[in-house]
């Protein structure tokens, strides 16, 4: 369990040093894109190259895929192909729901880990979650679950949730909060301590700053933390995208 390629342990160290000697930003391991800002369907050019440049062009060595749900968009393959391509780590975030539908599209390559939103695995609502997940893992892919914690969580779920981390033995298992509040800040940190990986408990505050920033919009000259800016950015280059 909690395995992670050599490549992504080292760029991630790379990074973190960076930071510590300030030669790099801060919270520069994550480059956040929403799907639905840069795939246009029915668009005679949904990504345009300038954006596609930007996006494989950032020095973040992870890229982030998520805010709306990936898996609705017909190019998604061939945009985190293109993305793996140019040398980053892609994490596609979904709701699980059309991944064992959809699964047979991407390639289960060291560059992509398909992260998969979860808070429960005895809700009736996670069951196509869960069945996507079993799917991915037996046809190679890493996987790892997302777990968002808000006032409503229902912590006495939670057990059971990292007993399925381990027994299906997923590479890795993220908690991020939902809001800034304090009250699901504790909750949070609750729930991260069930992590049995100190990397991916390290890792969810990365992602959670990021998401945390995308989702109220913020920008770099606007953050004093130094979180940098998320990307709407993208393109890729191959059958079924087109290219402005």
């Amino acid at each position: 369990m909690m395995r992670l390629p050599a490549r992504l342990t080292a760029k991630l160290a790379k990074v973190r040093i960076g930071e510590i000697f300030k030669s790099a930003p801060e919270n520069s391991l994550l480059h956040c894109v929403d799907p639905a800002e840069v795939l246009h369907p029915g668009s005679d050019a949904p990504i345009s190259r300038e954006k596609m440049q930007k996006l494989t062009g950032s020095s973040a060595p992870v890229i982030w895929i998520g805010g709306s749900e990936p898996l609705l968009h017909a190019g998604i393959s061939h945009f985190v192909r293109a993305i793996a391509r140019s040398g980053h780590f892609v994490f596609l975030e979904t709701d699980g729901a059309l991944l064992r539908r959809r699964i047979h599209e991407f390639q289960p390559v060291p560059q992509l880990f398909l992260t998969v939103r979860l808070n429960s695995v005895q809700a009736s609502q996670s069951t196509l979650a869960v069945e996507g997940l079993r799917a991915a893992r037996l046809s190679g892919f890493f996987t790892v679950i997302h777990s968002v914690a808000r006032e409503d969580l229902d912590l006495s779920e939670l057990p059971a949730l990292r007993a399925f981390v381990l027994e299906k033995d997923l590479e890795g298992w993220l908690v991020t909060s939902g809001s800034a509040s304090e009250a699901v800040a504790r909750k949070t940190a609750e729930v991260r301590s069930l992590i049995p990986s100190s990397f991916w408990r390290q890792f969810s505050e990365h992602v959670e700053e990021a998401l945390l920033l995308q989702a109220h919009g913020g920008e770099l000259r606007d953050n004093p933390r130094g979180v940098k800016e998320p990307s709407t950015t993208a393109e890729a280059h191959e059958e079924g995208v087109g290219i402005a």
